[in-house]
């Protein structure tokens, strides 16, 4: 699918992978809509893109459909999607004193990471599967996950099921949406410098870009959006979980 004239929407767009993406496509000629809590980032990104923000989160039907109807408002219905809106949750199943795992941090993980993504696919879809078909295409969507989806590392389990869960219902919904005309792709990123790694003393930073084989770096939010890129100019990308890691395999801590 072209990218140029199109209509995207990228959850999460404020800051990290999101925003880097969104810069991306509105490069490459896409009328871009962000997604994200952050009102004030948020402004202050749309406004360096050209784009529009709205204030959504991605977990509440309401607030999706109130924002897919305002972006289509803007700017046609959307033809790209990208989910980069997340939250890292980090708790043992068993803490000390023998405090277990609470339901609460658990259910927010899923609530925001899975759930969520789940409500903008099948929302974005619904009105993207009733717009004109172009080249063969009605809609491209790219999820991200982690590769904390396979290498879940201590203190993970509710992010990594999260993440697991988006990779799980990548080729259902690809399959789902086929008759549409709709592809769906995962994104799995490694350790990237987002803005919760930019908080980390360099000393950390260079320590956790050297446990990554090659480049032995931290990845980069534009090679995120370099990825997403191709993954919606290409349409035999379907129904598919990409690891963009550095051929990493995360220790158990």
């Amino acid at each position: 699918m072209e990218i140029k004239g199109f209509a995207a929407i990228v959850t999460g767009g404020a800051s990290g992978l999101g925003f880097a993406t969104a810069k991306k496509l509105a490069a490459e000629g896409a009328h871009v809509t962000l997604f994200d809590l952050n009102e004030e980032a948020g402004h202050k990104a749309a406004d360096e893109i050209g784009g529009i923000f709205v204030k959504v989160n991605v977990a509440d039907e309401p607030s999706v459909e109130a924002g897919l109807g305002i972006a289509e408002r803007a700017h046609g219905v959307a033809r790209i999607l990208v989910n980069c809106a997340g939250v890292s949750q980090i708790m043992k199943t068993v803490g000390k004193e023998f405090v277990p795992h609470t339901l609460d941090v658990y259910r927010r993980a899923i609530e925001v990471n899975l759930i969520g993504t789940f409500n903008m696919i099948a929302k974005f879809a619904a009105r993207a599967a009733a717009a004109e078909e172009i080249d063969g295409e009605r809609g491209v969507i790219v999820n991200t996950a982690s590769v904390a989806a396979f290498d879940g590392q201590i203190g993970q389990v509710a992010y990594a099921a999260s993440k697991g869960g988006i990779v799980g219902m990548t080729l259902p919904a690809a399959r789902d949406l086929a008759q549409h005309k709709i592809r769906v792709m995962t994104i799995a990123p490694g350790i990237f410098l987002t803005p919760m790694l930019e908080c980390l003393p360099q000393n950390v930073q260079d320590s956790l870009g050297a446990q990554v084989p090659h480049p032995s770096r931290l990845g980069k939010p534009s090679e995120y959006a370099l990825m997403v890129e191709s993954i919606v100019r290409n349409p035999m990308l379907n129904g598919e979980v990409i690891r963009l890691d550095g051929a990493i395999r995360m220790a158990p801590r």
